[in-house]
């Protein structure tokens, strides 16, 4: 058994973990990083990136079915799917080489196993072959991610029942599928197996799609999603299944049953604390399996942190990041500010896109502001025109001020074309605690989808042309 110190070591190589150890070694610390699996992650390897590699193939897909309506005459296009996966696969062996590459002239020592804390800020490393090392550090960060949840009585068996991990490996298309959940990554399957051709439907327990959303941006989702003919059941319970030769029939609580050839269940993801080793330690886990933080991601553990999807905050990558940076510069004694997850950017990539951040209506309200909204559809948009992309709207909520007019943005909300690329002035704005009359001064270039935002925001100045 060998030992290793270093200033910083990290357990799990995800986006969170990654991104710590290259923040710690670009402010000169020595780090060690501990991966089980493989460098990136599920954000990489079965997760972000290769959902939206697919999701990308379904909208060239779907620009190619509708090339007539420009005046390009094409044949109905036929989807290689073996071809498909081949390009998501070459994507994501390009980014892992990245990330690898990164590591090593950062100087970050990788190693390969599976990482326990033990006390005194000590990682005991089990490799494959029954071998251990033990690392201490004078800091350690946690960051082992998450795994797919799964509900009782819809055993995953990677056929009939799969997790999103499942099916970005299929090798072929179902030609039904009853999505389990109407989240962000419910919505994304959706939209993507819809245009590939197969008959999807949506289960979800809450009344709109995207819980969380604001409601406006949700139904608008839910109008478009129906015109493509995804069918949604909000409201809904489900209670178990039924296999047979051709696939599965889907119980719900109400008494309606669904014939399908697969379900696919996306209920979210559960924390992956599992190798961690914790029961030696004073850190606090949930009774959902979130390891306890602080503002600053300190656990009760004296310079242990913890980040990314192990903690109870947004699962999101771009957050993991965040956390991680946040991390690193604590140890570091920057007295670095908590982040803010009420303004965070939130960005789902079904068609049309979703894209969010700051406060909704419904929250804004319920946190007392007295507000004032503005929306405008892309369907009077001149770009949205141009490229044939009219579904969705933009949605701006600001603070009423007591003489009427509009104050401080509280947020921005958009369902539509290239949406997860709009957001970034809505949320710099929000973030910025910009208020309308102070964006309202900013021009925006015509002809372009942005001018949207800028519309609604000037509608609310009271200036709007097109209102």
């Amino acid at each position: 058994m060998t030992s290793n110190h270093f200033d910083l070591v990290v357990v799990g190589g995800g986006p969170a973990g990654y991104a710590a150890a290259l923040s710690a070694s670009s402010s000169g610390l020595s780090v060690g990083l501990v991966e089980r699996d493989v460098l990136g992650g599920t954000c990489l390897h079965r997760g972000c990136i290769p959902a939206k590699e697919l999701l990308e193939t379904a909208n060239v897909h779907r620009t190619v079915s509708h090339a007539g309506e420009f005046g390009v005459l094409t044949s109905p296009p036929t989807l290689d799917f073996a071809a498909s996966q081949s390009r998501k696969d070459a994507v994501i062996a390009r980014l892992f080489g990245g990330v690898n590459k990164l590591l090593e002239n950062k100087e970050v020592t990788v190693f390969s196993g599976t990482g326990q804390l033990v006390p005194s800020r000590t990682v005991r490393v089990q490799h494959s072959d029954g071998s251990e090392q033990t690392l201490t550090g004078d800091s350690v960060l946690l960051a082992a991610g998450s795994v797919p949840r799964t509900i009782p009585g819809f055993e995953i068996d990677g056929e009939i029942i799969l997790t999103s991990t499942e099916v970005l490996e299929l090798e072929a298309l179902p030609t039904s599928a009853a999505i389990i959940g109407g989240g962000a990554i419910g919505c994304e399957f959706a939209s993507m197996l819809s245009d590939f051709g197969t008959e999807i439907t949506i289960l979800e327990s809450m009344s709109q799609l995207i819980p969380g959303a604001d409601s406006d941006v949700a139904a608008a989702l839910q109008r478009s999603f129906k015109k493509r003919g995804i069918t949604t059941m909000t409201d809904v319970v489900v209670k178990s299944h039924s296999p047979h030769a051709k696939g599965t029939t889907v119980h719900l609580d109400n008494a309606t049953n669904i014939d399908v050839e697969m379900v696919i269940v996306c209920v979210g993801r559960r924390p992956f604390p599992d190798h961690l080793g914790l029961e030696g330690t004073s850190i606090g886990v949930d009774e959902r399996g979130f390891v306890e933080v602080d503002d600053l991601c300190r656990t009760a553990e004296e310079r242990v942190y913890a980040v990314g999807d192990l903690i109870a905050t947004p699962q999101l990558a771009h957050i993991g990041f965040a956390e991680a940076m946040l991390a690193v510069r604590d140890m570091l004694g920057e007295n670095p500010t908590p982040i803010d997850y009420a303004k965070v950017p939130w960005a789902i990539y079904c068609h049309p896109e979703v894209a969010f951040a700051g406060m909704t209506e419904e929250q804004a309200l319920d946190a007392g502001h007295d507000v004032v909204v503005a929306q405008h559809r892309f369907a009077g948009n001149a770009r949205a025109m141009i490229v044939n992309e009219t579904e969705g709207l933009v949605k701006v909520v600001a603070e009423r001020r007591p003489d009427g007019s509009s104050g401080q943005l509280l947020g921005v909300h958009l369902v539509g074309p290239w949406a997860t690329e709009q957001l970034s002035q809505g949320y710099l704005a929000v973030n910025w605690e910009a208020t309308i009359d102070e964006i309202a001064e900013f021009i925006q270039p015509h002809p372009t989808l942005s001018e949207l935002f800028g519309e609604a925001v000037l509608d609310l100045a009271g200036r709007a042309l097109h209102s």
